[in-house]
């Protein structure tokens, strides 16, 4: 007998289960695992998403191009739109130097809200449970 036995601190010892740690590393439901794992499924998620951030891109992008694309174009097929003063300021300087930036920031905001939405949609997805 040592000395360390003698006086009783010896560590016990532990008795470790295999299957419990892999339980506790098991991911709670199939989704998840399907996105950690990148099989075919989580792939599929994954390019749902995409898509759907992909597609209000690209609505966003044709208001923009629409909102401030038509401006020139009104301004080319109606002159005398081009010549009115407001406030003693040029009606294409007001509405293409000036009110183009609130838009745009609009539609940058609407952009990120709606953005953040579809991640929220889906996360809700993904923790929905199995049914």
């Amino acid at each position: 007998m040592t000395t360390d036995d003698a006086a009783g601190t010896t560590p016990r010892r532990t008795r470790v289960v295999l299957g419990e740690a892999a339980a506790a590393r098991r991911p709670a439901d199939r989704a998840r695992s399907d996105l950690a794992e990148q099989t075919p499924v989580g792939e599929a998620l994954v390019k749902g998403l995409m898509r759907a951030q992909l597609a209000l891109a690209l609505r966003l992008a044709l208001v923009v191009v629409t909102g401030l694309g038509a401006l020139p174009l009104l301004f080319a097929v109606a002159p005398g739109v081009g010549g009115v003063k407001v406030f003693g300021v040029l009606l294409p300087w007001l509405l293409l130097g000036v009110f183009s930036f609130p838009f745009l920031i609009g539609v940058g905001w609407a952009y990120v809200r709606w953005a953040e939405r579809n991640e929220q949609d889906f996360e809700a997805l993904i923790r929905r449970p199995e049914q």
